[in-house]
């Protein structure tokens, strides 16, 4: 143990950290607008993420919460959900976003609703059949929680600054570890695998107020799973997403909001993993809290560097549901094919700024291939995005398999046309405003868009910010 807390030391004094301001936009203003509501259970509820873990919660070790960050330009807009939960499983996708598409006033390609990924929060469902009916309760009342928060934003829009920092943070490491078993044969398993190179890079989005600078909010993006507690913990937790989520706002404090989102973290897992809780013997720093509070400090170290310019529009965004190769879950094998399989794509801009929501856990080099063919200068991926689609892992990883390739819906290639697809969208939304179009007129809410065919390969509980 004491070689990896030195190791892990070396890790971090070679952090980068890059200061980029957004570039002023169009004339008229950006206006934005930030919400934060409470979404711990007050019972006891099943917990996420494991299949192995039984019964219900045993108490709270750090509340869990929902931040809505809404931009608007020219009456155009776009909203961030950032939510503490494993994701929109169960088929709970569809209502909630229609609720809040309905509720809020939104088009669907306007609101990307995310998780944080946690696998300590609580399975949502609506259907009384496929859970506790505490879960229910649970997920029904997050429902109304997450409409008066956009709302809430919605109605706090006012003039703001957007400046864009760059960090890297050692916390993620690939989880595709190699061993050989007594027969001398190699297979994959969900494990440490630090040879292999991840992106670790911490993007972070800063918002303060012309007037006086003040800092009301940051979005940051980094990609890992939430799982450094595992099926033996019963306490909800935000994991490290959500615990660098709170050591941020607490560290700045003055009310402001931090929304974390889990980037293309498919194959990636902290580096303490699936521990069964919060040990403290014998004044031992718990792992979670160690690598929440390592994240968080990195992303308060990026806004600290961030010299914030005037930012504007345009905003803009587009949402469709590809059809990607599909195969049987639970096979393995590369030349396994079944029938398409939907995965929801999002891309939007904010000035200067590309966010790309994808509704399912893609691994990291997937990630880092849209933001490095990316027509814009800083590209955010955030990741369970308006959907729950599964993973999709990279067309190499297919040959030595293991847990994410297995339970994959698709098939090898479904990777390349996802990037080609978020790269064509991210082309559309820099050329609608490059040449000076007019963007088409808002309704007052629309529908979800059907499929798209086959891309080409290659209340008091609210607490607005002020």
């Amino acid at each position: 143990m004491k070689t990896r807390l030195s190791t892990w030391a070396l890790l971090t004094a070679t952090r980068l950290s890059l200061a980029l301001g957004l570039e002023s936009a169009a004339a008229a203003g950006l206006r934005a607008g930030l919400a934060q509501v409470d979404i711990t259970p007050s019972q006891p509820v099943t917990l996420a993420g494991y299949a192995s873990r039984k019964d219900v919660s045993q108490g709270v070790h750090d509340p869990l919460a929902a931040r809505a960050i809404a931009f608007e330009e020219r009456g155009r807009r776009l909203v961030l959900v950032s939510a503490d939960n494993l994701g929109w499983y169960n088929g709970v996708a569809e209502p909630l976003r229609r609720a809040l598409i309905e509720g809020c006033g939104l088009e669907p390609a306007e609101l990307f609703l995310c998780a944080t990924h946690t696998h300590s929060a609580p399975t949502l469902t609506l259907d009384a059949a496929q859970g506790h009916s505490h879960n229910v309760a649970y997920t029904q009342e997050l429902q109304r929680k997450l409409v008066a928060a956009v709302r809430a934003a919605l109605d706090g829009l006012a003039p703001v600054q957007l400046g864009v920092g760059v960090g890297s943070s050692p916390v993620g490491v690939n989880r595709r570890e190699v061993v050989r078993d007594a027969a001398g044969q190699t297979r994959v398993v969900l494990g440490r695998n630090p040879s292999v190179l991840t992106d670790r890079e911490v993007q972070v989005l800063k918002l303060s107020r012309p007037a006086d600078a003040e800092l009301v909010g940051a979005v940051y993006a980094y990609a890992t799973h939430s799982t450094a507690l595992g099926p033996r913990n019963y306490l909800i937790s935000g994991d490290v997403h959500g615990l660098a989520e709170q050591f941020v706002e607490r560290y700045f404090g003055r009310g402001m909001i931090a929304a974390g989102f889990a980037g293309a973290s498919g194959d990636l897992d902290p580096w303490f993993r699936v521990l069964p809780g919060f040990n403290t013997t014998n004044g031992w720093l718990p792992e979670p809290v160690l690598l929440g509070t390592m994240l968080g400090e990195e992303v308060a170290h990026v806004l600290d560097g961030i010299r914030t310019e005037a930012g504007s529009g345009p905003v803009s965004a587009r949402f469709k549901v590809l059809e990607l190769p599909g195969k049987p879950r639970g096979v393995a094998g590369s030349s396994a094919r079944s029938e398409p399989a939907p995965f929801t794509l999002s891309a939007g801009r904010v000035g200067e700024l590309a966010l790309v929501g994808l509704g399912g856990e893609v691994f990291n080099e997937i990630g880092a291939a849209i933001k490095a063919a990316s027509p814009f200068p800083h590209t955010f991926i955030l990741t369970h995005c308006n959907g729950a689609d599964g993973y999709v892992p990279t067309r190499a990883s297919y040959a030595s398999g293991g847990y994410e390739v297995t339970s994959s819906p698709f098939a090898p290639g479904a990777d390349e046309q996802l990037a080609a697809a978020a790269i064509e969208l991210l082309r559309e939304l820099r050329q609608e405003n490059a040449s000076g179009a007019a963007q088409a007129p808002r309704t007052d809410r629309g529908t979800d868009p059907k499929p798209a065919g086959q891309a080409a390969v290659l209340p008091e509980a609210i607490q607005p910010a002020r």
